[in-house]
């Protein structure tokens, strides 16, 4: 039986003999249903509708599909020193991006910044050896396919590799993430946000918002707790969910200007 996948969100489901009847990520108020009504896919249909899309984005191997699918997020490929790690993943997984990623030196985790990007996450684990897949425990509720390969962690932080950590940050989901990866930017260390922070279109700023498509802003206390989680961090980029996304350079000072006029604006 296929594993079905929701064309608006690119969320895949646990085996079923037919389509859901809705999507849960779609019906919550950040995300929304395709004005032509819920959609599915399965990953072979995918497979033939799509082709890989692989390119660098700012020094990082960037994983999406041609066309764009879904939300149209991108994927990175991490190469910390111990073992690759996939930030953020997309539904599409053919042979292009399977043998690219081998070619790379595999996997060893998968980390994701939140639901709307889980995808099919199960089956990326699967392709390379049963990787874990670190998720916070805030954001189990999202999961529409459960699987042994998922681990779930709590509280603030969780030290992945002496080079990446993973950070819970608030505003967008409760078990929003984003991981340190303290070689990037040539040693000067990066953030992967995917849009718990989400890099404005000057690639200058940041912002936070509880629902992008809805527009529903994050409180102003909420920003500044933003703040106090990235303050004591040491980065120089910011790499965003979408293609090209990306603060290359000065994004702690840029981060906090963002914290700053962000605040400034919700209290008028």
């Amino acid at each position: 039986m296929p594993h079905f996948i929701c064309v608006q969100c690119g969320t895949q489901f646990g085996e079923q003999a037919a389509p859901p009847a809705s999507c849960p990520i779609c019906q919550d108020v950040r995300q929304y249903v395709r004005w032509e009504g819920q959609a599915w896919t399965t990953p072979e249909e995918l497979r033939n509708s799509h082709a890989a899309h692989l390119e660098d984005d700012h020094g990082l191997l960037g994983i999406g599909s041609r066309p764009g699918f879904a939300i149209t997020q991108r994927a990175l490929l991490v190469p910390d020193r111990a073992g690759n790690i996939l930030w953020d993943c997309v539904a599409l997984l053919d042979n292009a991006i399977v043998e690219r990623i081998r070619a790379s030196g595999g996997l060893a985790a998968i980390s994701i910044s939140h639901c709307h990007y889980y995808t099919t996450m199960i089956a990326w684990s699967e392709a390379f050896g049963d990787v874990p897949i670190y998720l916070h425990e805030n954001n189990a509720k999202w999961v529409q396919r459960q699987d042994r390969r998922i681990e779930y962690w709590s509280g603030e932080a969780l030290t992945l590799t002496p080079a990446s950590t993973l950070y819970r940050v608030p505003g967008h989901f409760s078990g929003g993430t984003i991981m340190r990866w303290g070689d990037g930017a040539d040693g000067r260390g990066a953030l992967l946000s995917g849009d718990i922070l989400q890099v404005t279109q000057d690639r200058n700023f940041v912002s936070f918002m509880y629902s992008y498509p809805n527009m529903i802003p994050v409180s102003a206390a909420t920003a500044r707790r933003i703040g106090e989680i990235l303050e004591p961090l040491e980065f120089d980029r910011v790499y965003g969910a979408f293609w090209k996304r990306v603060i290359a350079s000065n994004a702690k000072d840029a981060v906090r200007q963002s914290v700053a006029r962000y605040i400034e604006a919700v209290q008028g």
